[in-house]
């Protein structure tokens, strides 16, 4: 977004708009709102209540604030905000079946692009109709987030143990299903591919 801002960490942009620093917390905005979108869109599977809670996350964020402890990962802190938004979105509605996300543009390769897009789409798509959500958002946050054990663990409020034990179920469950009906997917990060 500014270009002051392209080398600064997230924890010292937080703290930067601990201070009232307006134009760094519009940076950590830009720098996470396509991923927390994501996030959310996977539990709600409803593009406009994913773009609503996602707004709703970053009011309560910057809200709270004061209250992130800048030596910790703000990752995890905001990602932790998003999945209880996304919690009181699904709460609050019965969601509607055939709903879908709307297409983003890609200036690349449109062919290309979309066949790689579609195929990551109906990976995560055949997760999510084969995981609980614990497990789900556990795989989420590892392979299209790229977080490590602990973060996934402060965000989905859990033991680090517990993660584990909860990738690996997933990881068995979708290797048997994938097993079934093609090769093995790959596991990438960045929500390329399960």
């Amino acid at each position: 977004m500014v270009d002051e801002f392209q080398t600064v960490s997230d924890e010292n942009l937080a703290r930067q708009s601990q201070q009232g620093n307006l134009v760094a917390f519009e940076e950590l905005v830009h720098r996470y709102e396509h991923r927390i979108h994501a996030f959310i869109f996977q539990t709600l599977g409803h593009d406009t209540d994913a773009r609503e809670a996602t707004q709703d996350t970053f009011v309560r964020a910057f809200q709270a604030i004061n209250k992130f402890d800048a030596s910790r990962c703000f990752a995890s802190w905001l990602f932790t905000i998003a999945r209880h938004k996304g919690i009181d979105c699904f709460r609050a509605r019965i969601p509607s079946a055939g709903q879908e996300a709307g297409e983003e543009i890609d200036f690349e390769n449109p062919a290309e692009a979309a066949a790689r897009q579609d195929e990551a789409q109906e990976l995560w798509r055949r997760a999510r109709a084969s995981l609980p959500e614990g497990q789900f958002q556990a795989l989420w946050l590892r392979y299209a987030e790229d977080m490590d054990i602990a973060q996934i663990a402060h965000v989905l409020g859990k033991t680090q143990t517990y993660i584990k034990v909860l990738l690996f179920r997933a990881r068995h469950t979708l290797a048997g299903k994938f097993e079934k009906t093609a090769p093995h997917p790959v596991l990438t990060t960045k929500g390329a591919n399960l």
